[in-house]
This record gives C-alpha cells, structure tokens and sequence, in this order.
C-alpha cells in the first residue's frame, strides 16, 4: 500500500532488465502494502551537512521540509519514504541535508511554540532563557541539554515562545491514519474517491480474483501460491479494498507502483481495473523473486527491498513474511479460502 506507506532490487519504493543508469527504490508503508517509489539520484548517507530530526505527532513533511529550508522530494529521496512521503509516523528518525532554518512556531503544551534560535556570539543558556522568559531547566530540557552542556556559535536551539489561541474553529479531520501511520488529506481523498468507484462497480468474486492472480502469475513466471499468499495477506483477494494510503485492489497497489509496472509491461494500467491491478502486482513480484532469494522478496513487498537491505527487517516485516509464507504453505497443500 501503501499510512503513513506503501520495492527495488540494488541498485536503487526492482530490476533484472532495466537500464543501468537509472536507479530505483521500492518502499512500503507499512500496513502490509507495497509502495514503490521511483527516484534518480538518490542521495546517500554519506552526505555533507547531514542531520536528523524526530518525527512528532502532527508534524507533516512539507512542514519538516520547510522547517529545515530543504524540500519533500529531497526528504522522500534522502529517506526512503514510503507514498512519496504521505506516511511518516511520530517516532521515526529523518535524515535532513542540512542544518535547521529558522522555524515558525509549533504547537506545544501549556499555550507555548517553539522557534528555532541560532546562537550568536557571547550567548548564555540563561541569557537566552531570560531573553524568551522561560526558565534555563526547561529550556535545557526542551532541547534535550544538561547543565554541563556547551553552546557554540550558529547552534540551533529551540526556544518555547507563546502561541495566539486559534480564532477559527477547525475543521472535521479526516480518517488518514492506519497502523499508525499518517497520510497526507490529498491522498486520503484520492482513497475516499476510488473506494466510491468501486462501490458501485460490478468486481469479480473472490475465485475469479484468485484464477486471475494464477494466470497472471504464469503469464510472468512468478510462483502462483506466492502471488496468491500476497494477495490474501494484502485484501484477502477483493478488489474492493482500498487502503487509506490508496492502496488500491487485491494485491494493494498505489498509484506509484502503477506508474512503474506500466512502463515496464509497455501499455498505462488502471488500478480500478481488477486485471491491470492484478497484472501491476505480480509484476512487482517478479521483480523482486529475481533480485533476493524468497523471504527477502516478501518482505521487499511490505518494507522495500533497499531499506530490508540497509535495515533488516522490522519487526512487523518480520510478521508479515511469516504470515505470508505460512499462507503459501497452506494453499501448496490444497488450501482454498475461495
């Protein structure tokens, strides 16, 4: 899929037979869904200038970009971020390419916000705390500092200023979390609109999906009990599923991974449409059985082939490929939830 989410073999959200010139990634958000991101020229760890920054709740990644004077493509590259960046979650730990900018308050605790101060020459913690009345403990904490700390010049330090209260009522929030993850409101739209669709549209049935992903399977070489166990796992093979990531279909494929497949298979592919959804997914798959050996491919699938390799797995992956691989078991041996 791909909250909040949503794979490619080195070199880098898979390929045996695509130009070597063009670097890709594959990412997933993680709430089973594979979310491929195609991206030229990403940038490596091993950048100057490089920082990170902690996800909070509420922060979005246009506003992080903004905060830290860089852009959502750059963060998404530097990253790996799954849905081209329309899932990260409170916790997660950013790369950034530079230094922090000046920064427009944010919302805290107690009325306050927060600033981004650059120490200027003959700076004191207590200085600094008197100018912005507050106290020297809790400006040290806000920035997670000890007493014995040193300051120096152009060192970026929060500051907790006071927040005008909100004049304008807010509005009804939208349902753009899932397993933890948030989605920017456009793609959550983007879900709302397809999920309609397919409401009102006459979809195979659960057996029909299930000869479609064989056949399919068959038609690219890909192990057909894999492709199925996918699907299970991903909508337990309905068409009408759609995640709030937009992830779309039986094998839960976002608009990125659509994109990708058809240019690979020669021809654009309608994710609404069970079959081009169908065909988009298994063409991933193949991708990713012909770059790593099975449990790596599977969890390429979920968590991305280039951050499974720079990472490990995670322990939902770790969940996921179990499920996945249990599922394949059951269907080798006649099982047939259809």
């Amino acid at each position: 899929m791909t909250n909040t989410s949503a794979t490619a073999p080195e070199p880098e959200h898979n390929v045996r037979t695509e130009p070597r010139n063009r670097r890709r990634t594959v990412v997933k958000i993680l709430t089973g869904l594979a979310v491929p991101l195609i991206a030229a020229g990403v940038i490596t760890a091993g950048s100057p200038g490089f920082g990170q920054y902690k996800v909070k709740q509420g922060d979005t990644l246009s506003h992080i970009a903004a905060r830290y004077g860089t852009t959502v493509k750059t963060l998404v590259a530097l990253n790996d971020l799954p849905g081209n960046g329309n899932a990260i979650y409170a916790g997660e730990v950013l790369q950034l390419p530079g230094g922090p900018k000046k920064a427009p308050p944010r919302s805290t605790a107690a009325g306050r916000g927060r600033i981004s101060y650059l120490v200027k020459s003959g700076d004191t913690i207590g200085g600094i705390a008197r100018r912005y009345h507050v106290s020297q403990a809790y400006l040290l904490s806000v920035n997670g500092m000890k007493r014995s700390d040193r300051i120096y010049v152009g060192k970026p330090i929060l500051v907790p200023v006071p927040v005008p209260k909100a004049t304008t009522k807010p509005g009804k929030k939208k349902n753009n979390t899932f397993n933890g993850r948030i989605y920017a409101d456009h793609v959550v739209e983007a879900a709302d609109k397809n999920r309609a669709t397919l409401k009102n549209r006459k979809l195979p049935s659960r057996g029909q999906i299930r000869s479609m992903i064989i056949a399919t399977s068959q038609r690219y070489g890909v192990d057909p009990e894999l492709a199925l166990a996918i699907s299970w796992q991903e909508s337990g093979w309905k068409q009408r599923v759609v995640s709030p990531a937009n992830a779309v279909g039986a094998m839960q494929v976002i608009p990125s991974t659509g994109r990708y497949a058809s240019a690979i298979v020669g021809r654009k592919l309608d994710l609404l449409k069970p079959q081009d959804n169908i065909t988009a997914g298994v063409v991933l798959l193949d991708r990713l059985t012909g770059a790593a050996k099975l449990d790596i491919a599977v969890a390429g699938y979920y968590q991305g082939l280039g951050g499974v390799r720079r990472n490990g797995m995670y322990p939902d992956t770790k969940r996921y490929v179990k499920s996945v691989l249990q599922i394949k078991t059951r269907l080798e041996s006649g099982w047939n939830p259809a």
